[in-house]
């Protein structure tokens, strides 16, 4: 009968410690719409999700590459987002730790000497003591909580979603600074076109200058039209100067993101009308966003932890049962301590029973619960700012294209209408003012092309980026 009460309570024990209190986990109702609006440029111009290609195959400017390589290498932001990996894992192995029991060994030897006197009082005269031996080895279990609701399984199941979200964090950061390295170029190449434009625009323009000021010496210009001319020179001049500043600024920024010297010189290099930049891809559903994203995948571990901490703070309010225990050897003499006979041991269990505490049971588990449905709606945003990117970028990728090629014919009709008005004021049909106005209008929509042609690049390193690109070396 004894044995049947045995096999009965370690049932139920077992039984006990597969308890977990946590809510079962149920992804979050997505707010966002089953295909992209646009669904005739969905495919992105390819056959290949975008977590199928690396960074390296998908840029193919090799000084853009050995950018990246250098930033991801060298980011200081990066550096700490992989060293806050490292403290959310030492976080997890330590509560994990908390699963198992904490053994440790120890040994002490005694010597006491005690007045015999002291020991038999009635004989006072006697000046004997008596010496005292004692050595002691044991192993020893401290305390160790039976997790029979689950509350330290849960708290390691939430460190150990934290420390995915956290790894999870890092990609998107990898990711992000990937993005941002490529529009750093590309708008600095960008800006050596514009610098190099507005250059022969303006050396152009000081040669018109210098005829007009030869004219107008000679009596056969204006001052009008020789006021006109400088206005198109201090024009170039200050549109040189604004690019100049904003390049500057956008390679300094380059410097930041590499973390350190630029490893190539780039300032000689605008190659905006490079064609075929990048590898193709495919937009795909937008559900896959939630498994290629890593700040998606982020928002969901984060939200798994707070169910473990559900769990754990439901578990609060059952008893808590801890253990002890030790084994090992105590003896007078130290060569006969190792002997059965000196054996010692011993086992206890405590039970804690929570019955008042003011509310701070209560207290905590609404603070988990209210804490997960602040992370649902994170998830939800997460989710609805991914579908955004994505179609946003999608929209731009293929407006982007019209665009540049509608600025292309007006560029075309512009030089064309410049050269029209350059011969006209030259046989005398029609006022310099009309050639101001027709080489202002070229060289805003020259510039203007330029901007289109980076846009159009900063928008395909960012659709990359926002369909979850592979990570690569």
């Amino acid at each position: 009968m004894r044995k049947v009460r045995v096999a009965i309570a370690l049932i139920t024990c077992l039984a006990l410690a597969s308890c977990n209190f946590a809510p079962r986990y149920q992804q979050p109702d997505l707010p966002i719409a089953g295909s992209y609006e646009s669904a005739d440029i969905v495919t992105a111009g390819g056959d290949r999700l975008a977590s199928e290609v690396t960074w390296e195959m998908f840029f193919r400017d090799p000084t853009l590459r050995q950018l990246i390589a250098t930033a991801l290498e060298r980011n200081r932001d990066l550096a700490a987002s992989v060293a806050r990996i490292d403290q959310a894992q030492a976080l997890y192995r330590v509560q994990r730790s908390a699963q198992f029991p904490q053994v440790v060994a120890g040994a002490d030897a005694t010597r006491t000497k005690t007045p015999l006197n002291v020991i038999e009082p009635e004989d006072p005269n006697t000046n004997t003591s008596v010496h005292f031996n004692q050595y002691n080895v044991q192993v020893a279990v401290t305390s160790f909580e039976l997790d029979f609701w689950g509350r330290v399984a849960n708290m390691a199941e939430s460190a150990r979603r934290n420390y995915l979200a956290t790894v999870e964090a890092t990609q998107a950061f990898r990711l992000s600074l990937i993005s941002n390295v490529a529009a750093t170029y590309y708008a600095i190449l960008s800006g050596n076109e514009g610098i190099a434009l507005a250059e022969h625009t303006l050396a152009t323009r000081q040669y018109a200058l210098e005829v007009a000021t030869l004219r107008l010496e000679a009596g056969a210009t204006s001052l009008v039209d020789y006021e006109h001319a400088k206005i198109l020179v201090t024009q170039a001049q200050t549109q040189l100067a604004e690019l100049q500043r904003t390049t500057g600024q956008q390679r300094d920024q380059l410097v930041v993101l590499i973390g350190g010297p630029l490893p190539v010189d780039i300032s000689e290099r605008h190659e905006m009308q490079d064609a075929d930049q990048f590898g193709n891809l495919d937009a795909g559903l937008p559900s896959s966003l939630l498994t290629l994203r890593p700040d998606v995948r982020a928002a969901e571990q984060s939200l798994r932890a707070a169910d473990a901490d559900i769990g754990a703070a439901r578990a609060d309010y059952f008893p808590r049962i801890s253990l002890t225990g030790n084994f090992g050897y105590v003896s007078p003499e130290l060569n006969d301590l190792f002997v059965p006979g000196k054996q010692a041991w011993l086992i206890s269990g405590f039970v804690t029973l929570p019955i008042f505490d003011a509310g701070r049971r209560s207290a905590q588990l609404g603070l988990s619960q209210a804490r997960r449905s602040e992370l649902v709606a994170n998830y939800q945003k997460t989710v609805q700012v991914a579908f955004r990117e994505v179609s946003d970028a999608l929209i731009a990728r293929q407006r982007l294209q019209e665009q540049i090629a509608a600025q292309e014919r007006a560029v075309a009709s512009e030089e064309r209408l410049a050269e029209a008005a350059e011969l006209r004021y030259q046989n005398g049909i029609s006022i310099y003012l009309e050639v101001v106005d027709a080489k202002r209008n070229l060289f805003a929509a020259q510039q203007q092309l330029i901007q289109l042609r980076a846009a159009a690049l900063q928008n395909g390193a960012s659709l990359y980026v926002a369909l979850g690109g592979g990570q690569g070396g």
